[in-house]
């Protein structure tokens, strides 16, 4: 197995139990992340999404939250998975069942410097809002709209939370070149 590779599988175990430190410690301090609901730059940033998206799975119905991936594959320079959550949407308590793509890029130290995450927003947004997603979530205007949430609801959650400063720690796996 490629060193890249674990690192995937490392991200995706954290996530699955919801360990937003072990996760935050995936990536570089340059890295950037790029969704449907979220366009971030920095590892706190993004240790701040994983951070806020842990603690609501874990606070909307703990024994809903289900992560499986599979797929992993990675090199030098890029790497890929599939990954799948089952869980309940914080805003509306729906339950979610979301099938997400993954690419990525890696430093030389074998941390992440890119992730790009693609799902179908307009079935995402019919299991999450309902009645709502259906007629707008494939819209342009839904997408803005809902970056523009994500991101207020992440500045606030960083502020009132203080998350852990993701350059505070190093990861004890870095592997050496």
């Amino acid at each position: 197995m490629h060193p890249n590779e674990a690192t995937i599988q490392r991200l995706y175990t954290a996530f699955a139990a919801l360990d937003a430190r072990a996760m935050s410690a995936c990536y570089a301090s340059s890295a950037c992340f790029d969704d449907p609901g979220f366009r971030l730059n920095g590892r706190r940033q993004i240790s701040g999404m994983w951070h806020m998206l842990c603690d609501a799975a874990r606070d909307n119905a703990r024994e809903d939250w289900q992560l499986t991936f599979s797929q992993v594959q990675a090199n030098a320079l890029s790497g890929q998975a599939q990954w799948e959550a089952k869980y309940r949407f914080s805003r509306t308590r729906r339950l979610v069942h979301n099938r997400v793509t993954s690419r990525f890029s890696f430093s030389q130290q074998g941390l992440i410097e890119s992730q790009v995450d693609d799902f179908d927003l307009w079935r995402w947004s019919r299991q999450a809002i309902g009645l709502g997603g259906y007629v707008l979530g494939w819209t342009p205007f839904f997408r803005t709209q809902m970056r523009r949430q994500t991101h207020e609801a992440l500045g606030r959650y960083m502020a009132k939370h203080d998350a852990p400063d993701p350059d505070e720690f190093e990861p004890t796996w870095k592997m050496d070149l």
